[in-house]
């Protein structure tokens, strides 16, 4: 384990001519810094509040600038820790608020949870610097989260009442605020398999610009059966063959009554292969649980891209369990799944580790997002994919999606208020 007690720096960075000046928020592991860092962009300023993620930042970037919470900062502090002496040096502001308030998973308070207003404070970082282009990734919850603050303000009274109560009305809210600000947005949900990741995850990317024109959708390096002329999704065994010369594997371990069910299943497999006598007992409760809960008792494939790395490998309903071995993934594998450098060091526990890995955003994601803002940037035009599957889900595209809620909205109006006599 790795210790140290990291505090906030000026960066030591200088702005680079040809490469776009960047500040990232909420950068935790930086998979997206790197991805960006690797297509040409100058990332001066890391923010992150969490300790370990602060610690794995320094043991990487140690010229880069590093803030904490960024609700302590105001935009001179940020600019002067990014050793930057005007708003307009600024080409890109990038990050992915916290997740856990918009996550299906979770409660869902949306922006009436302590994480969603952090949330609000970085559209506030964008509104006042003006960078040129901004990126926000997040988990696909936040498409049908339902705006929830108490104090309404400028953009959220014109939504009406009973939209704001909609599923989707906080992305909703947030485009038309950033567009209020002078952002051209385009967005959409995409699974990181399509853009060189060994691991299928979902996440919605949101690029704004302030030229007329807006960034295009990013553009698939990949697809999952070679549809498009493209190479097909990379698998777990390309990921860890990386890992031939790794010979100390870190990770937790199962409990031996979960082992005994582990035993029986093969690559690919999960608690629905287990001998039928034996799925309730390993199982309990959840057995009774709707969906499919192919989560648990689940072995990797081989021959398929990892499921989203989470921030536990032995979760019980999303485990990751090695193909072969007993044991959950380890966190080396951990790394090569999300595309980190074997070199990159990560600070804190073990259990730190594997949070701050599967809270990235892959590297191969934030290549494509840097790909594609570089070719907007440059004046390029992108390639086009024709009804190209993005991810699962249909009518998640910014037009899509916004032309869906204006529909709602409208509608609304529309309908007549009565009143009680």
């Amino acid at each position: 384990m790795i210790k140290e007690n990291i505090t906030d720096k000026i960066s030591n960075k200088r702005i680079i001519p040809n490469k776009l000046t960047t500040l990232s928020f909420f950068t935790g592991a930086m998979g997206l810094d790197i991805g960006l860092e690797k297509e040409g962009f100058n990332v001066m300023l890391g923010c992150e509040y969490d300790k370990a993620s602060r610690n794995t930042i320094s043991l990487n970037e140690p010229s880069m600038g590093l803030i904490g919470d960024i609700r302590n900062y105001t935009t001179d502090d940020i600019l002067r820790h990014a050793n930057l002496n005007d708003r307009n040096e600024v080409d890109v502001i990038v990050g992915g608020p916290p997740c856990q308030a918009f996550s299906t998973a979770g409660k869902r308070k949306g922006f009436s949870d302590e994480r969603g207003n952090v949330f609000l404070k970085f559209l506030e970082v964008i509104e006042d610097i003006q960078p040129n282009y901004f990126v926000i990734e997040n988990v696909r919850g936040l498409m049908s989260s339902i705006f929830q603050l108490d104090v309404l303000d400028e953009f959220s009274s014109d939504i009406p009442n009973q939209s704001r109560k909609k599923k989707g009305s906080s992305l909703f809210y947030v485009v038309k605020r950033l567009e209020a600000a002078g952002y051209s947005i385009n967005f959409d949900l995409y699974n990181a398999a399509n853009f060189g990741t060994p691991q299928s995850r979902e996440r919605i990317v949101i690029i704004g610009t302030r030229a007329a024109i807006p960034v295009s959708r990013l553009t698939p390096t990949h697809s999952q059966t070679g549809e498009y002329g493209l190479p097909k999704w990379k698998t777990v065994k390309s990921a860890f063959k990386k890992l031939s010369k790794v010979e100390t594997h870190n990770h937790i371990n199962y409990t031996e009554k979960r082992i005994k069910y582990f035993k029986l299943l093969k690559a690919g497999e999960n608690w629905r292969n287990l001998p039928d006598e034996l799925q309730k007992e390993a199982m309990g409760k959840a057995y009774y649980l709707g969906g499919g809960k192919t989560g648990f008792l689940r072995r990797l494939d081989w021959d398929k891209p990892s499921p989203t790395i989470v921030t536990n490998p032995a979760m019980p309903a999303t485990d990751l369990c090695h193909p072969n071995e007993l044991r959950p993934i380890s966190v080396e594998e951990y790394k090569v799944l999300q595309e980190f450098p074997l070199k990159w060091k990560f600070g804190g526990t073990i259990s730190d580790q594997y949070k701050q890995i599967g809270n990235a955003v892959p590297v191969g994601l934030g290549r494509a997002i840097g790909r594609e803002i570089i070719s907007h940037f440059e004046g390029k035009t992108a390639d086009t994919f024709d009804d190209f599957k993005y991810s699962r889900y249909k009518k998640t595209s910014h037009l899509e999606f916004v032309n869906e809620f204006e529909k709602e909205i409208i509608k609304e109006k529309k309908e007549p208020v009565y009143l009680d006599k």
